[in-house]
């Protein structure tokens, strides 16, 4: 049996964060591991429990969500994952908290199987949006052709394509594009007809080649750049 997915919370709220630890260590492959309530207190703990997951609150007394996420994930000895929890969902924080490096970004008043579910994609390498913010994020750059901020490298980047000094194979392509349509691994291979780790290998080159940090920024470029 494998090792259980290890969850980090940070909210300022404790019954917020006492509320998912009782939906997530109900799971057999899930496990709290600890809990912060603050974004230094987040970054601190980040580094000493090595979380597999960290579900991250946005508003935080003496640093916010967005910069302790920008913290964690420069932080080469951590690997986690991290979604972005919050009441909040204007546009602003949405794209603040992507170019921070979030793999995920979904509402307080998702349920607790959405939450389960957020946390089981976020460890098998899965971005995740609520479907409202998904629809929104879409809408947003197909509209703007403007270059995200971040060290995507621009360079190689034409409107409204994306050129590539390595294109993308017709396999990478087809990958990229149920990628953009929220498919997970296991859906991306049994689409393709193709095994898990194989889709896994085309996904990697496929971030490879779009200079893009991880599966979510991946969908942003490919509909922005109309990819997919």
């Amino acid at each position: 049996m494998s090792d259980p997915i290890r969850v980090l919370l940070v909210d300022d709220h404790a019954l917020l964060r006492a509320g998912f630890r009782t939906i997530l260590d109900t799971q057999p492959d899930i496990t709290v591991v600890g809990e912060a309530a603050s974004g230094a207190e987040a970054v601190a703990l980040a580094s000493t429990l090595h979380p597999d997951v960290i579900t991250m609150d946005v508003q935080m007394p003496d640093m916010d969500g967005i910069e302790a996420t920008r913290r964690i994930v420069a932080d080469p000895t951590v690997s986690a994952a991290i979604a972005i929890v919050t009441t909040f969902d204007q546009d602003d924080y949405l794209f603040r908290a992507l170019d921070a490096g979030a793999s995920g970004f979904l509402l307080k008043n998702a349920g607790a199987e959405d939450l389960i579910s957020a946390v089981r994609a976020l460890a098998a390498g899965d971005g995740i949006l609520a479907p409202e913010v998904t629809r929104r994020v879409v809408a947003r750059f197909a509209a703007n052709p403007a270059p995200l901020p971040t060290e995507t490298p621009v360079a190689r980047v034409a409107v409204p394509k994306v050129t590539l000094t390595d294109p993308l194979t017709e396999r990478e392509a087809e990958v990229l594009a149920l990628l953009a349509d929220a498919q997970s691994n296991a859906e991306i291979a049994k689409a393709l007809f193709i095994g898990e780790a194989t889709v896994k290998t085309h996904v990697s080159r496929v971030l490879q080649k779009l200079g893009a940090r991880d599966r979510v920024q991946a969908v942003v470029l490919a509909h922005r750049f109309g990819l997919a």
